[in-house]
This record gives C-alpha cells, structure tokens and sequence, in this order.
C-alpha cells in the first residue's frame, strides 16, 4: 500500500521527478564512464608492459637482479626450459642474454638495453614482433650482425634502415667490447621511453661479444595460460629452482599493482563525491515536496496515519526517485561500455603525449560487475540520506496546523 501510494506521489509533479532522475541519471554515466576510461588506459598500460616486455613470469640469477650484470647467468638453459615447460599452466617460455650498452652512430649516441634474442622463442613470449613499421624482425638473412631498435631511437640516433650501428658493452672479463650492427627492422610500441631504451639482436652476436656460453642466459621469460595464474606457477617454478629468482609479473612491476589499486579506489571515491553532490538536489526537492504537502499530510496524521507510516512513506519516495534515476545512468553506462569496449576510443590527438607516459593512444573502458553492485548500494545508501532532513520535517509537522495551511 505504501509502495503504491510512494510512486504515485513521485508523478505527481512529473517535471520536477524527471529533473531528479536525469540528474541522477547524468552523474552516475558520467562516473562511471570516467572510471571505465581510467581502468581501460590502467590495464592496457599492464598488458602491453607484459606482452612486449616483462611476460608473466621471469627466471634470473639473483644476483643479476642487484645491478644487471650480464656475468651472473644461469646455467644448462636448456635443461631448465624443459623443466620449465614441463608445468601444465606454461604456455611458452624463451631465454635471452641482456646487458647494458651504449649505441653509437657517426653523430650520436645513447643507452641502451641490448637483449640477445632467439627470434622463433622470442616471437612466443614478447609482441615486439608485431610492431615491426620498417624492415622485419631477423627474418632476413643477412652478412652484417642485424639489430631491430625502436623508432625513438632510430630518430635520435638518425639510424634508418640499412645504417650501422656500434654497440659498447662490457664483457664477462671486466674489458669493454665493440660489436658492429647493422639496422634491420624498426619497432614502434605505445611506449615511446621503451622505443628508445631497448634493442634486440640474435643471442649469437651477442653472446659473441660479451662471451655468454651458448647453454647460457641472463634471464628466461615464461608465458602462462592467463595472468592469474602467474604467481601460483611462479611459486612452483621457485621452489623447483631454488638457487635462482623466480618472479612473477606482479614482483616485477609492483607499481603496476599499486596504479590498478589506486584506479579502483579512484572510481568508488568519484562516485561517492558525485553522489554526494546529488544528495543537495534531492534534499532540496523533497523539502518542496514536504512543504507542497504540508497541508495534505496533517490531514493524513489527523484521520489515523500515524508518524513510522508517513516516515516510511517519504524514506520510499525519496529511494524511488534515486533508484529509478540510477537505474536508467547504470543501464546507458552498460550499453557505453559495451559499445565503447569492443570499439574503442581513440585519442590520437593525445598520442604523443600518452606514449611518452606509456599509455596507449586507442583505450577500451570498462567496469566489472562488483562496480554495478556497489553503485547501486551507494545509491540506496544517498537516498536514505537524503530522505532524513525532509522526513523529520514532515515528521515535526503539528497536524491541526497544517491542516489550515494554505
């Protein structure tokens, strides 16, 4: 009966209602839709630094992990990959010498992180393959020692395609090595700090220079069926390889876990400011509805309606306006979602700048479920709110008076 009685009386005043609801409504796309921005920008930012860079898992010497000299190395490599592929959550793993380097052209020079790549493994574990906008990745064959560098690199180094490139490194017996490579294929990720601090070459060239055995590697990256299950593998791989560190990307990168976090924290602390803004305006419009009422409700406290009832009755009104607000903002915001994440959104305008902080210029947004479900408590919780103030001032009311009210 309350029920009933509660939604009519939302009608009542159809232009008012309608101005509630679309305000409510507005917030909580907006919010929410930001949030999905924030979250689609954060997990592209974690899946490409995982799929070109640091793969689910990695393998080092512990040592190796203190300052990347290329001297700490681990041993029988390939017997540890046939170990290692040997767990049933491994999809693909690859091995790889790296060392810090500088490269130099006639004119310029700059450092690096050089990684001595098998191309076929590399292929599996890492997608700089797929970013290849000149030449190809060693696909070629070639006389000279072929090396793959990033587009950032390549405009500052004024390395095109064809041009030589001499790599400084240290060897394994503390004396510095000259190595000569020639430009075979440029890369071109969303990262423009990646492109310009990182080349590849064949684990051959550069095992050759530093003086890496060939049943040795510096580190081994391991793709695992899903992210998930990264640090459950890791822990089975570390307790089979005692003597080396195992890490999953979560180690790695932990700042990755700490800007995810923050994201979430970020979504439910903009909703709770913009419900709380709302919260004035539905304030504000059920104390006009008290007072358009006035003379009504002590008509209805007169002939028996006794105060929990009409507290009952304006709390319902004021939690079926917000609800019907929210439920029209949260169905617009799943269907923006859907169309948006499968579409994308595209800031080329932006590119530049995103890049340079690693962020990709095309950003899917989404919100998971958990988000909805918690929006909505937020919901119930700012009507309840809103609904004191107006209800104790219904509440207050003297019946024979406000029966007189004009």
């Amino acid at each position: 009966m309350l029920a009933r009685l509660s939604w009519r009386n939302i009608w009542r005043n159809k232009t008012r209602s309608l101005v509630v609801i679309f305000a409510i409504a507005v917030g909580l796309t907006g919010g929410i839709f930001i949030t999905g921005m924030m979250n689609g920008m954060t997990a592209q930012q974690a899946n490409n630094m995982i799929n070109r860079e640091i793969s689910d898992i990695q393998i080092h010497h512990p040592d190796f992990l203190e300052n990347s000299n290329p001297k700490f190395l681990i041993n029988d490599v390939t017997e540890t990959l046939l170990k290692i592929k040997s767990e049933p959550l491994i999809t693909e793993a690859s091995y790889r010498s790296k060392s810090t380097a500088m490269a130099s052209t006639a004119t310029k020079g700059a450092g690096v992180t050089i990684f001595g790549i098998i191309p076929l493994m590399e292929k599996k574990v890492s997608s700089i393959s797929n970013k290849i906008v000149q030449g190809d990745y060693f696909e070629t064959e070639t006389k000279s020692q072929a090396i793959v560098i990033g587009e950032k690199l390549a405009h500052k180094l004024n390395a095109e395609m064809g041009k030589k490139i001499v790599v400084t490194a240290q060897a394994l017996n503390g004396e510095m090595s000259w190595s000569l490579f020639r430009v075979v294929g440029i890369f071109k990720t969303n990262d423009t700090r990646f492109d310009e601090m990182n080349v590849f070459v064949k684990k051959e060239d550069l095992d050759k220079s530093l003086g890496i055995g060939a049943d040795q590697a510096n580190e081994i990256a391991i793709r695992t069926l899903s992210q998930e299950d990264a640090a459950a593998v890791a822990e089975s791989l570390q307790s089979k390889f005692s003597e080396l560190s195992v890490q999953s990307w979560r180690e790695i990168k932990p700042s990755l876990i700490v800007m995810m976090t923050m994201m979430d924290q970020f979504g439910y602390w903009l909703m709770i400011i913009i419900l709380f803004a709302l919260v004035f305006g539905i304030i504000n419009t059920m104390l006009m509805v008290i007072m358009e009422r006035k003379k009504e409700l002590g008509m209805l406290m007169s002939v028996g309606m006794n105060k929990p009832r009409v507290f009952w009755m304006i709390m319902m009104e004021t939690t079926m306006l917000s609800l019907v607000g929210a439920a029209i903002g949260l169905m617009i915001s799943i269907g923006l979602m859907e169309l948006f994440g499968f579409t994308g959104i595209n800031f080329a305008s932006w590119a530049d700048g995103l890049e340079a902080m690693g962020y990709s210029s095309f950003v899917y947004p989404y919100v998971t479920s958990e988000f909805y479900v918690i929006v909505t408590i937020l919901v119930i919780i700012t009507a309840i709110i809103a609904s004191i103030w107006p209800t104790r001032k219904a509440l207050k009311l003297n019946p024979a008076e406000a029966v007189r009210a004009e």
